[in-house]
């Protein structure tokens, strides 16, 4: 899915909830309890956008993962939680796929879940 941006300029939608700030209060006021997620880092900008940088999931505890990146040279955050660390993998290889993986900060494609077997669900990639 496809987000207008501005004059005929789309980009595609993260589907996360936010943007929030990406401070400890932030995130203590965005994610409420514990769980699997993915989640997005970048800038909401003046003119209404929020831009990707990079992409990433917890297993277990987003929040506390988000938390991970408060001193990192991001303001804003989006997230979303999932029912499985897999179900968080897939959105997170959504994500890096949808952003760009050359654009973003992420140094590689996301590694799939511990002790699973699964790939990465984007076509023709072959990774994860």
């Amino acid at each position: 899915m496809f987000q207008k941006v501005k004059n005929g300029v789309y980009m595609p939608a993260t589907g996360l909830h936010g943007p929030h700030n990406l401070t400890a209060d932030g995130v203590a006021a965005a994610v409420k309890g514990v769980g699997p997620g993915a989640y997005v880092l970048g800038t909401l900008k003046t003119d209404g956008v929020f831009y990707v940088s990079y992409v990433g999931r917890s297993d277990s505890d987003l929040a506390a993962r988000v938390l991970d990146h408060v001193a990192k040279p991001y303001a804003h955050f989006k997230y979303g939680f999932y029912s499985t660390a897999v179900e968080a993998f897939k959105k997170e290889c959504q994500l890096y796929h949808d952003f760009g993986q050359l654009a973003l900060d992420n140094e590689c494609h996301p590694a799939k879940p511990r002790g699973t077997w699964h790939s990465c669900p984007v076509l023709n990639c072959g990774l994860g």
